[in-house]
């Protein structure tokens, strides 16, 4: 299993996309030397490793072809490997998992839990590396309209057991998986949520639990109307810390300094005796 840190509760993942059109923060490190430093600032600011994508996942946006996803991130996952980054790699593609494998990458992140390509979980179960399985139930062109549930907390469990199982038996061992429940994928703001304060219906799995709140649509509506991407860090922050006390494994952030700073309040607080109003 992936260490965390000493002396850190959970495991920061910082985020790195590589594409021209995320959501965040699409086209900032669309050049690999961009891309570069920005991975080794992530690393600087407290990331236990890095998340490396170059397709977007936002709702509404169009495939890439491996090819060209390739070109964007093989550069800089060789290069931060090189500086002794730990590293995964968000991708929906069997080959470009691989290939990222083969430049250094130890997590295979992929947002669609093996159901994009159907030789996902064989190449997860070959490399060894470990596997991210995320719920999901569509790209991103249509996953908005496949956000109804009787019960989200409920439907989400049962969807994550049913893929989970299916890895196990394309081969991938158990205590290399990790569950993501896909806050943001095929859920209204209000499912967000709802997975949040019910998650410990989801590490009765009994899998590591990561989670992917940073920025995204739902934490928006806490905001006024005029408030930017790095507006929602700070309630990304606030996730992150209560998470900890959660016993989540890890969370996937953009602003890593916002979230590590966080942690370190969580840390230095401990878990005060407050007294109750008369």
């Amino acid at each position: 299993m992936t260490e965390i840190l000493p002396g850190r509760p959970m495991l920061v993942m910082g985020i790195l996309n590589v594409t021209p059109n995320s959501f965040s923060d699409g086209g900032r490190y669309l050049d690999h030397a961009a891309a570069i430093a920005h991975g080794r600032r992530l690393a600087a600011d407290g990331a236990d490793l890095i998340d490396v994508g170059g397709e977007s996942t936002r709702p509404g946006a169009e495939r890439v072809g491996s090819a060209e996803e390739q070109r964007r991130i093989l550069p800089v996952l060789r290069a931060l490997s090189a500086d002794g980054i730990r590293l995964s790699v968000d991708t929906m593609n069997a080959d470009t998992a691989r290939a990222s494998v083969d430049a250094g990458v130890e997590i295979i992140n992929d947002v669609s839990g093996g159901l994009a390509d159907p030789q996902m979980a064989l190449v997860a179960a070959e490399t060894g590396a470990m596997f991210l399985l995320s719920h999901w139930r569509a790209h991103s062109t249509e996953m908005d309209s496949r956000s109804n549930y009787d019960d989200v907390v409920s439907d989400v469990r049962a969807e994550l057991v049913r893929q989970l199982a299916a890895v196990e038996a394309a081969g991938v061992a158990r205590e290399r998986i990790i569950l993501d429940p896909g806050l943001g994928f095929a859920k209204a703001s209000d499912h967000n949520w709802q997975i949040l304060s019910r998650l410990d219906e989801l590490q009765s799995i009994g899998l590591p639990l990561l989670i992917g709140a940073s920025r995204k649509r739902f934490l928006g509506t806490l905001l006024d109307g005029d408030a930017t991407m790095a507006d929602r860090d700070l309630p990304t922050a606030v996730i992150s810390a209560l998470l900890a006390d959660a016993g989540i494994w890890g969370v996937r952030v953009h602003n890593v300094r916002a979230t590590a700073v966080a942690l370190d309040v969580r840390k230095r607080l401990g878990r005060p005796s407050l007294p109750r109003p008369a």
